[in-house]
């Protein structure tokens, strides 16, 4: 287990709740946009938004969005260390930099030192496209770790513990072999993703194994879906691989089977009508609608509630694999969410 790191209102790492990150993609300067991008972040339900601050008028243009925000907002700096010096001092409150790309030792420590005054974490960011030539010559998953651990040496040289640190890849294999061996390394918070994944599905699918792929083995304290487009389709999507990787419980979890020419009913708006009516359930439930008897309460015995198709216009109702009534076409929808507001106000009581 991973020791924890306090973000603002946020602690992360030791089997705490594995926090969603984004990154803003308006241009700083337009604060406007910024802010607008920022709240959309957060109604989507990000937990930790980043912003890349690169010169002293994004600094001052920054200013007015610390505090502002229930969610943790993270300075993403490159190579001018007077920046992440400065937005701690502002109120950010974490920095993301490469130390590699910050200059000589004493840099750093003027950033470490400010960091410590302010009580802001720092989280050291390596990718394969900012390697030292000293580690180019390794395979890149162990170039990656041996990048980071010596950065981590430095700002522990300088007593400073309050360290996140990712190793990020375009290439997923890359980037689970070198989360793996870090996870293996050091009891510091990782943060997950694959970089430069892409848009929209490809994007979503490269994201998914390599994130999925770690959560699965117990690794990631924080995550990001680095998406090419609106940030909030970042948020969407770790959210959904929380959910699939049985990470995230507290949701409404809907399983359909393909189809085939048994099925009788429209399987498919009835998934559509679940789905957009439940997304507010906030408590484990597993939903089965299943196309015919062959699919139905047997393959679904797992969930709480279900429907398979029937003969005749009706459907077959079924909870944890036994069948309870038989009832209309048009009565699936009311009735499966009848059964789980039942479990829902079971749950408060």
């Amino acid at each position: 287990m991973t020791r924890t790191v306090k973000i603002k209102n946020i602690t992360i790492g030791g089997g705490n709740k594995i926090a969603v990150q984004s990154m803003t993609n308006t241009d700083t300067l337009d604060t406007e946009a910024t802010r607008e991008q920022l709240k959309r972040l957060q109604l989507a339900g990000c937990d930790i938004a980043r912003i890349a601050v690169s010169s002293i008028a994004e600094v001052e243009a920054c200013k007015p969005f610390t505090g502002a925000f229930d969610m943790p907002l993270v300075a993403d700096i490159q190579f001018d260390y007077r920046l992440a010096v400065k937005c701690a001092e502002i109120g950010f409150d974490k920095i993301r930099f490469n130390p590699g790309n910050i200059g000589d030792k004493s840099k750093v420590k003027y950033v470490v030192d400010a960091c410590k005054m302010h009580g802001v974490p720092i989280r050291i960011g390596v990718n394969t496209g900012s390697l030292e030539k000293e580690f180019q010559t390794e395979p890149k998953s162990k170039a990656l770790v041996l990048s980071a651990l010596k950065h981590v040496r430095m700002l522990e040289e300088f007593g400073f513990n309050d360290i996140v640190i990712s190793v990020k890849a375009s290439d997923v294999r890359i980037m689970t072999e070198a989360y793996r061996l870090l996870a293996d390394t050091v009891q510091y918070p990782l943060h997950i993703g694959v970089t430069e994944s892409g848009a929209d599905l490809r994007g979503t699918v490269r994201s998914a194994i390599g994130i999925g792929s770690l959560l699965l083995d117990g690794i990631g304290d924080t995550l990001r879906v680095s998406l090419t487009g609106d940030p909030v389709k970042e948020v969407d999507a770790a959210r959904l691989i929380l959910q699939e990787t049985g990470v995230d419980k507290n949701y409404c979890e809907i399983i359909s089977c393909p189809t085939c020419s048994r099925c009788k009913y429209d399987l498919k708006s009835v998934v559509d009508e679940l789905k957009e009516a439940t997304k507010d359930v906030t408590i484990p439930v597993k939903i089965a609608v299943m196309g015919c008897v062959v699919n139905g309460p047997g393959e679904a015995c797992d969930a709480d509630f279900g429907v398979c198709g029937g003969s005749n216009g009706k459907a077959a109702l079924f909870e944890h694999g036994n069948v309870i009534k038989s009832i209309e076409f048009d009565s699936i929808i009311p009735e499966l969410l009848d059964l789980i507001e039942q479990k829902q106000n079971a749950t408060r009581v």
